[in-house]
């Protein structure tokens, strides 16, 4: 009756997200259960015996297997310093010679190498002087062994005796630990001939009278400074060259220095002569004596420079080159004035002869790119192409000139064809555009690409191009030697020269406006005129009448060709077209349907809304 809880125990559980069943520990009610728990002695049981109810019973390592000596002893070496001594022969200077080497015992295979340190410019063959292998000992055929080699003792190998005076530290511990006693190292003997050679000579000199180390405390670090010109203009090329002399009051010598400018051309070299005692008179001597070959000593001159020989004003030879003095600085004025009393050292005022100026001869415009741009290799070996107006540019940006130009030729098929020319305002550029028409026998398109066209009788010294001011009705251009005559010309030509009055001649504006005025007269009549609807056959009649004036101006328009494209397209005659298609096939005939009166014709012929009566149209277009 005490009983208030009568659920199972939960057995399922799960631990880092793996499910795992577990013993329950209570009963229904909650009383403790005691047939499932195990004693201390069966858990400690079960602890020490868990691994191999798990893993099974382990097995037992196997023995550690046997390691041969070329394993154990890999890059195992054995060092000893040791030399040998070589007869010479043929020398009086050397008796014998004494060659340090180094002896390496491999133990992984008992072989034995000897090399020697190569020393450069030694003369001798040096380095590798026994390959590795096994040497033999005696003629019994038995090897040297590491138990055979020693610190102070002599070994043979091929007829050389070798002394092994030391060995590194890892073969002494190795020997050591294999019970060998090592005797006590020894020095190492060096070569007496080149132990000599390393040094200094004696050199044998009879001191002289003058106390050189009195001149070298006193004047130190005290220079004569001369500033000299050196006159080169008689050779090809030469030129009045600045140096500076040096004197250095402490030992006698003579510096000469070069003076380099920014953009000189010159290499950077700063010394011309370097510093060292000159001679001035040389002890006479047969002239047949090689002294090119002559080391100059005191034996041979007479005579060496010193500060005496320098002064401002006068021109000194120094090595077969004439340099004049023409100033000095401030501490050799006081040397000369208080050692010499020379108080005269007004300086000389050099005079450049101004170069000669070599008139630039530009060669003739071979034709190939244009000419401001081809000129610039004239003026430099990098050209770099001519400055553009940007600013025109910005403003002028796709800004198009547009006149109708016919060819002027002798030939009459080609006084039929008529061209679009482009004038751009941007950059002043021309280009030339054929419309292409069918049936003509000649293919349209491009004609002349985008380039400045120069006016004829222009040079290259004084270039001058066609503008906008040189393109009037009526007048003729001359495109690299064709002529084209100016026939017609867009209203935007007109409007833009109107509101730029000011850059244009008076006459070009007139005659723009003279074309322009029976088209203006024409607009005006028929923006007066009565609208579409209930036009009467005679308004009719008028309008077609003006549009054959207006289509005059358009001589480019083939009349018979729009006449048969039409006829062709209605196939069932029945002279209405959809108005979709005659505006298509006007537009491919280049026929101007967006002009005024063309429009308004185009409106009086129609049917509706989507047709039209092509037959009323054609009477403006007689074949």
């Amino acid at each position: 009756p005490q009983k208030t809880s009568f659920h199972r125990s939960q057995t399922l559980g799960y631990k880092n997200g793996f499910a795992f069943a577990r013993l329950p520990t209570v009963g229904i009610g909650g009383e403790r259960l005691y047939v499932n728990q195990l004693s201390q002695a069966e858990l400690n049981e079960l602890s020490n015996t868990r691994p191999i109810l798990t893993y099974l019973q382990a097995k037992e390592a196997p023995p550690s297997g046997f390691i041969p000596a070329h394993v154990a002893f890999d890059k195992k070496i054995l060092k000893f310093d040791a030399y040998f001594q070589e007869d010479v022969p043929l020398s009086t200077e050397e008796h014998y010679r004494i060659r340090q080497v180094g002896i390496y015992y491999y133990l992984e295979d008992d072989s034995i190498s000897v090399i020697e340190p190569v020393v450069q410019n030694s003369g001798l063959p040096q380095g590798k002087l026994i390959r590795r292998h096994r040497v033999p000992k005696n003629d019994r055929g038995d090897h040297y062994h590491w138990k055979d080699l020693n610190r102070g003792m002599n070994i043979t190998m091929y007829g050389r005796t070798y002394r092994i005076v030391d060995c590194d530290p890892f073969t002494q511990v190795f020997l050591e630990s294999q019970g060998i006693e090592l005797n006590p190292p020894e020095k190492m003997v060096f070569d007496p001939y080149t132990e000599m050679r390393r040094m200094p000579m004696r050199m044998y000199i009879t001191p002289s009278d003058f106390d050189q180390l009195k001149q070298f405390l006193t004047y130190d670090k005290q220079v004569l400074r001369f500033y000299a010109m050196w006159d080169d203009s008689n050779s090809m090329f030469g030129e009045n060259r600045p140096y500076i002399i040096h004197y250095y009051l402490a030992d006698d010598t003579v510096e000469v220095r070069e003076v380099h400018k920014h953009n000189d051309g010159r290499d950077p070299f700063p010394i011309l002569i370097k510093r060292q005692r000159l001679p001035k008179t040389f002890v006479d001597k047969k002239k047949t004596f090689p002294s090119c070959v002559l080391e100059i000593s005191d034996q041979e001159v007479l005579e060496w420079y010193t500060a005496k020989d320098f002064a401002v004003g006068k021109s000194t030879t120094l090595l077969g080159r004439t340099f004049f003095i023409y100033d000095c600085d401030e501490f050799t004025r006081n040397f000369y004035r208080d050692k010499f009393g020379i108080t005269d050292f007004q300086p000389v005022e050099i005079k450049k002869k101004p170069p000669e100026e070599v008139p630039q001869v530009i060669p003739p415009y071979n034709g190939y790119g244009f000419l401001e741009d081809s000129l610039q290799n004239c003026f430099s070996l990098l050209p770099k192409p001519p400055r553009k107006d940007v600013i025109k540019m910005l403003e002028n940006d796709r800004k198009v000139l547009r006149y109708q130009v016919a060819l002027e030729s002798p030939d009459p098929e080609d006084r039929k064809r008529r061209f679009i020319l482009s004038y751009f305002l941007s950059n002043d550029l021309i280009s030339i555009y054929e419309p292409p028409v069918r049936n003509s026998g000649i293919i349209g398109g491009k004609y002349l690409g985008k380039t400045r066209v120069a006016k004829p009788g222009s040079t290259t010294e004084n270039a001058t191009y066609y503008g906008p001011s040189d393109l009037t009705i009526g007048s003729t251009i001359e495109v690299f030697g064709h002529r084209f005559v100016i026939t017609d010309a867009d209203e935007y030509v007109l409007n833009y020269m109107e509101s730029n009055a000011e850059s244009f001649p008076a006459a070009t504006l007139q005659s723009l406006r003279d074309h322009f005025r029976p088209r203006q007269a024409v607009k005006e009549t028929a923006k007066s005129d009565v609208p579409v609807q209930g036009t009467s056959k005679h308004e009719l009649d008028e309008l077609i009448m003006q549009v054959q004036e207006e289509m005059k101006l358009h001589k480019y328009l083939n009349n018979r060709n729009i006449r048969e494209a039409l006829l062709q397209c209605d196939k069932d005659d029945s002279g209405v077209l959809d108005k979709a298609k005659f505006l298509s096939l006007c537009d491919s005939l280049s026929v101007p349907a967006n002009a005024v009166l063309v429009n308004k014709l185009i409106g009086l012929c129609s049917c509706g809304e989507d047709k039209i009566n092509y037959r009323d149209f054609l009477r403006a277009f007689p074949s």
